[in-house]
């Protein structure tokens, strides 16, 4: 039990940067991973005076069983003296207003609320309880999905204002703790759900890979993640530098003029790699979808697109191809329009 404990505080004063006098909000289901959590937080909350809040949300999705969840985390919070915030949310609604998946619409949700409790008590940092476990999940997810290096190089430790320091420790091991310690926690039943991809990645999949191809496999898909992300800093810190070398603003105007611009000669100089991840930057940087197809046609333009010709891309995004640069606007603003930049 100390083992953990002492491996929790490491990962919390390292990676996860935290440091004493930190404000902290922590987001706690009911669940082991996060009553996990919240009690390792209150065991070094004296030692390194963090100001911590709990946040418990209810989704609106499994009323059968949230009150009592909400009751076990407002226990401990008050045995912690800690202070409790419970919100709720219509994660079903949103889902079908905006077209959403029901994960997707409650992932959106919780992190809205964590991110607008943070601010009401001008917390630098949310606390969640992803795992070893999780990070495994999430990887088999991603890859599942098409994701690139960034992706395949799983969750951070700190990232996006979000810390999560059990991110190297797995769930047996927490919940041996929790037995130990004699601490209470709910069971989610949505966890058994295999209309969820991610429950039909751990129950089915994980397993599966672990009998028939190699009973290490957790073990080895976090240390690709962890090599991954080792390059992906680097890739970051190139991207970094080349932004500052072959990026700029465009000409200054209205906000629905808003331009960059992208010069071509520098930009087609870098490697194949740097120029999607400047692409993809720019892209975001405007606001777009950063989509592989318009990437692509981007740096496409930029090797031997015509001087005056352009590229139609999202809601009203062009990209002007000039002899010097590329310049990405919004001629219009940011909705769909069927002019032309050049007459």
């Amino acid at each position: 039990m100390v083992a953990l404990q002492q491996k929790f505080l490491k990962m919390l004063t390292g990676p996860c940067r935290i440091n004493a006098g930190s404000r902290m909000v922590v987001a706690v289901s009911g669940g082991p991973d996060s009553m996990a959590l919240l009690h390792l937080l209150a065991g070094v909350q004296k030692q390194l005076n963090l100001f911590l809040t709990v946040v418990w949300l209810d989704h609106g999705l499994r009323p059968e069983e949230t009150p009592l969840e909400e009751q076990v985390v407002a226990r401990a919070a008050e045995t912690l003296e800690i202070p409790f915030v419970a919100r709720q949310v219509d994660v079903a609604g949103v889902a079908a207003e905006q077209h959403l998946s029901i994960e997707h619409a409650a992932r959106n949700l919780r992190y809205s609320v964590l991110r607008k409790v943070a601010g009401d008590c001008q917390a630098e940092c949310i606390a969640v309880a992803h795992t070893a476990d999780d990070q495994v999940e999430e990887i088999l997810l991603r890859l599942l999905r098409g994701s690139g290096r960034k992706g395949l190089s799983g969750m951070s430790m700190r990232s996006n204002g979000l810390v999560r320091p059990l991110l190297c420790i797995g769930k047996d091991e927490l919940l041996g703790w929790l037995q130990g310690k004699g601490i209470d926690y709910c069971l989610d039943s949505s966890n058994e759900d295999l209309k969820f991809l991610r429950n039909r990645v751990r129950i089915q999949l994980l397993p599966f890979l672990e009998e028939y191809f190699d009973a290490g496999i957790r073990k080895s898909l976090r240390k690709t993640a962890d090599s991954l992300a080792e390059d992906e800093q680097l890739l970051a810190e190139l991207t970094a530098a080349a932004i500052v070398e072959v990026v700029r603003k465009g000409q200054d105007g209205p906000a629905t003029n808003e331009s960059v611009q992208i010069m071509r000669q520098p930009f087609c100089n870098l490697h194949a790699a740097l120029q999607r991840r400047v692409v993809e930057h720019v892209l975001w940087q405007m606001g777009a979808r950063a989509g592989y197809d318009h990437i692509l046609l981007i740096i496409k333009a930029a090797a031997g697109g015509r001087n005056n010709s352009e590229l139609h891309l999202s809601r009203g995004l062009r990209l002007g191809v000039y002899r010097e640069y590329l310049e990405l606007s919004y001629p219009a603003g940011r909705t769909p329009w069927r002019g032309r930049l050049f007459s």
